[in-house]
């Protein structure tokens, strides 16, 4: 026989025997087992204090790739990179002797057809021209005007100007490039202000509101700064389960970049009365999860409904209440129903 396998079954053995004493008649009756270190835990509520943390990134309040209306060739640039510009500024501008020439020969056209329509209005007060004559004159300088008004336009689209106040990225083009819609030049940004953009599950999407104040932190720094939760997206990324935040960073240091990664810790609400108990006192079941409390000196298995995790603890929902004296450690030792003394309580 294998000596290895013999002693430990030999152990139980015993260890059976001793835990029934013989009654009259040559019954056994089960008495509590010293089944080795069996620790218990009176259960009392607590406060909790619910917190996760999500991953976000820092943007710029306002980003956009600058790109050209219409196609062309570049004559000049004024794409500083890395400074600030004021809203407005021209940053690039494409070849556009061919519109100011067509401009220059409408505004010839519209004197021209002004001063006849002045000699046509003389004439019609002495009755020596029609209202019809006078009503085209007008109609002419009209239709001048509005294509020259379209040419202005068409120049408007040959000048690449700042949309609002910001910094300059990496220009793109060179002097004399050939642009079309499709070319990227640079990218501006506002960064005078941050926004945070950052993702919660969907379990706990819906205790997660606007106006919430949030703490933050990004990589290589302890430094811990503050945001206020201003929107979401409102629906739920179907991939992932999560939903999108915004929140608007009112601190400035030169730590927070766009684009840095951010570890965003969220303080969801509070509970004054929670059970909370050791995660391993919990027994994960295929369906349900259980645990066992001390009743009448017997080990009784109780479903529970759990909540809120946290580090080596875990909320329950139901199943428990204060004053149940929960097993745990030594769970494998224990049956349903089974009597046992505990080692300790706290």
């Amino acid at each position: 026989m294998n000596h290895t396998l013999f002693v430990p079954i030999l152990a139980l053995s015993l260890l059976s025997l001793a835990a029934c004493k013989k009654k009259e008649g040559g019954d056994f009756q089960r008495a509590p087992l010293p089944l080795g270190n069996i620790e218990g835990k009176v259960v009392q509520p607590s406060v909790l204090q619910s917190e996760i943390t999500a991953a976000g990134t820092l943007l710029p309040a306002e980003q956009t790739d600058l790109r050209a209306e219409t196609s062309g060739r570049v004559i000049s640039i004024n794409l500083p990179e890395g400074k600030r510009v004021p809203a407005g500024t021209l940053l690039v501008k494409l070849y556009d002797e061919d519109l100011q020439t067509q401009l220059r020969k409408l505004e010839a056209q519209l004197q021209i057809a002004r001063t006849t329509a002045q000699r046509l209005k003389g004439l019609l007060e002495v009755k020596g021209t029609s209202q019809q004559e006078y009503d085209l004159a007008n109609l002419q300088i009209a239709n001048i005007q509005a294509e020259m008004d379209l040419v202005k336009v068409r120049i408007r689209q040959t000048e690449i100007r700042a949309p609002y106040e910001g910094v300059i990225g990496l220009r793109q083009i060179s002097p004399g490039a050939y642009l079309t819609p499709n070319s990227p030049i640079a990218t501006i940004r506002d960064d005078r202000n941050l926004r945070l953009d950052f993702t919660v599950p969907e379990k706990y999407a819906n205790l997660v509101k606007p106006g919430q104040s949030i703490s933050f932190s990004v990589d290589g720094s302890q430094r811990r700064y503050s945001a206020v939760i201003s929107a979401s997206e409102q629906s739920v990324d179907a991939s992932t389960r999560d939903l999108l935040f915004r929140a608007l960073v009112k601190e400035k240091s030169p730590e927070l970049t766009a684009g840095r990664f951010a570890n965003v810790d969220l303080s969801l609400n509070t509970k004054p009365t929670a059970i909370m108990v050791p995660t391993e006192a919990i027994i994960p079941q295929a369906k349900d999860k259980k645990v066992v409390v001390a009743k009448d000196g017997k080990a009784t298995f109780i479903t529970v409904k759990t909540g809120v995790r946290q580090a080596g603890e875990v909320e329950i929902l139901e199943g428990l209440q204060a004053g149940d004296t929960l097993v745990t450690t030594g769970l494998l030792f224990l049956r349903p129903n089974a009597p046992f003394q505990f080692s300790k309580i706290q």
